[in-house]
């Protein structure tokens, strides 16, 4: 059955969601009550709570958010007659350590990865280049698991998406993620098999690999996905490459139009000593200059400053150009759309509706998506692992927060991000922290002395990191050690009783046939008697044919000295089920 999508408002009563869904009123108060929320039919719920019903109950339905109605928020342009080429927005994304940064470094002709942390992309970034009199839009995404942040905005940031695959190593599990986001994205793929300078390399795997498994046919198999074989390293067909994105780009038509009001999206925004709120953008339409006043969201300014990736100074940005502008008066969240204002009245107008719109939903939410979530956690003993994250930018801070989230825990764990900031990490960070038995995750921040010696006065542990997947898998083993271990017992074999030849008070000396399996010291054993469960005792020696045995097995006499923690009658006929018993850790 095809999943039916259903839009809604970021929050709706419970009669609107069961009239949107369909369902008698009765049952979605029903599957709340379960889960220990007593809701009325006019009480409102929030977007993740309204999703997590709509999954508890089974239906084949997915839930997305209506577009809000406040000023801020994007319409899709319609182009004009007048529009005109534009350059395309090209997302560049592959498995860890196959060289997608190394490739832009290569292309830009810079070293972008020298100041990333472990040679991995720490957060999204914006690059321009030029190739035969064209202009390309780079963006460099994160690494590994972080582009969770990215894939929301996707369809309306990229064109094409570079997949880069090393030829000495093949599809991974990052490789298959990003092939998933083109296609989501709607977005053309350009296959780039890097490293092919290796002895190792063998980029006919790869072509194989991606034809068989993942629908991607190369060109040169009749199929119609655009592979180039390169090197980073040497260079080698690197023009290639970019004349095949071109050529890719081109049949899409792409336009947009520059004689009207700018617009865009944020696809940065960060703290700078001296500058203030210095934020990244991506125009779409029209023209961006110095002085223009701008809206994101809550957020609002007049552009003081514009700058390119390099830092040198722009006095006009067209379609499809990141730029970096100063005077925002806070920071806009990534992803947030932007537009002029004729005047800053307008602007600040526009910002003030869109904060009252956001604190007018959150009032107006009586059941949140936490609220539930800890019922339900509740009723199913899941371990709670609470978390604060502070990150240099707000696109790092999003890609974290995102993929913390992504993180599979299988129910048994239920991780809670009880706030997030961009910055270096606070007193009152600490604070928030305190009595909530809180991890602070700091990502490409600072511990000022201060607040370190506050955390460790109040027992607060907080855990800096540079490279974004290890801070996952330290998040991912945390939840882990929250878990208790798992008692696992394993059958070894049965015996049936033929003789006793000695009882004392913490010892049974007995003699039988092994029925199945095989017996040796230090085995667990349960006596039984018929279906009745007599004891439970341990193996301390084993003896065949009066000698000391390491083994018995199937079909053989042996002789047994059972340790008891008790006095245990074993009679003529009762039956030993031998096992194993070991904590096994549980894993996610």
């Amino acid at each position: 059955m095809t999943e039916k999508i259903v839009a809604i408002a970021d929050s709706v009563t419970v009669g609107e969601l069961a009239t949107t869904l369909n369902l008698p009123v009765t049952t979605l108060i029903g599957e709340l009550f379960k889960n220990g929320i007593a809701a009325t039919i006019n009480q409102r719920l929030d977007f993740e709570t309204a999703s997590i019903i709509v999954e508890e109950l089974g239906l084949e339905v997915t839930l997305k958010k209506k577009e809000a109605t406040v000023g801020h928020t994007r319409v899709e342009h319609t182009l004009s007659e007048r529009a005109v080429p534009r350059p395309p927005i090209v997302a560049v994304m592959g498995h860890v350590d196959h060289g997608k940064t190394s490739l832009l470094d290569a292309i830009l002709g810079n070293k972008t990865a020298a100041g990333e942390a472990g040679g991995i992309t720490q957060h999204i970034s914006a690059y321009q280049t030029r190739h035969n009199e064209r202009m390309i839009t780079l963006l460099d995404t994160p690494g590994h698991e972080a582009f969770a942040a990215l894939r929301q905005h996707g369809a309306v940031l990229t064109d094409v998406v570079i997949i880069v695959v090393a030829a000495d190593d093949g599809v991974k599990p990052q490789t298959v993620e990003a092939i998933r986001f083109a296609r989501s994205a709607n977005a053309k793929i350009v296959v780039a098999i890097n490293k092919i300078d290796k002895d190792t390399a063998n980029p006919q795997l790869v072509k194989t690999q991606l034809a068989s498994e993942h629908g991607l046919n190369p060109e040169e198999w009749g199929g119609d996905t655009v592979m180039v074989e390169v090197s980073a390293k040497t260079g080698q067909n690197l023009d290639k490459l970019l004349d095949m994105v071109l050529l890719v780009a081109d049949m899409e038509d792409l336009r947009a139009d520059e004689d009207v009001p700018a617009e865009g999206l944020v696809i940065e925004a960060h703290m700078e000593t001296g500058r203030g709120a210095v934020v990244g953008l991506l125009v779409e339409h029209g023209q961006l200059k110095p002085a223009y006043y701008l809206v994101a969201g809550t957020a609002y300014g007049r552009v003081r400053t514009m700058s390119d990736f390099r830092g040198q100074t722009m006095k006009m940005a067209g379609p499809s150009t990141p730029v970096n502008v100063t005077g925002f008066k806070e920071l806009p969240q990534f992803g947030d759309s932007f537009r002029l204002a004729k005047n800053e009245k307008e602007a600040r107008h526009l910002a003030q509706a869109a904060r009252l719109e956001q604190e007018k939903m959150a009032a107006s939410t009586n059941v949140t998506s936490s609220d539930i979530l800890k019922m339900m956690s509740q009723q199913h003993d899941a371990e709670s692992f609470n978390v604060l994250v502070k990150a240099d930018v707000q696109g790092s801070l999003t890609s974290v927060i995102d993929s913390l989230k992504l993180i599979d825990t299988g129910g048994l764990v239920d991780l809670h991000v009880i706030g997030s900031g961009v910055g270096n990490i606070s007193e009152n960070d600490i604070h928030l922290a305190v009595g909530e038995n809180t991890v602070i995750y700091g990502f490409n921040v600072d511990l000022p002395p201060a607040v370190k010696r506050l955390a460790a006065r109040e027992h607060v542990e907080v855990r800096l990191y540079r490279v974004i997947y290890e801070l996952l898998d330290n998040a991912r083993q945390s939840m882990e050690a929250l878990l208790a271990p798992e008692v696992v017992e394993t059958e070894v074999g049965q015996l049936r009783v033929k003789g006793v030849f000695r009882t004392v008070r913490e010892e049974v000396i007995a003699g039988g046939e092994m029925m199945t399996g095989k017996v040796y010291k230090g085995l667990l054993a349960r006596l039984k008697r018929g279906d009745e469960h007599i004891a439970e005792v341990e193996v301390s020696s084993v003896q065949r044919q009066h000698q000391e045995a390491k083994e018995v097995f199937e079909g053989e006499m042996c002789g047994l000295s059972l340790k008891t923690t008790r006095k245990v009658v074993v009679e003529e006929g009762d039956t030993l089920e031998f096992f194993t018993r070991e904590l096994v850790k549980k894993t996610l």
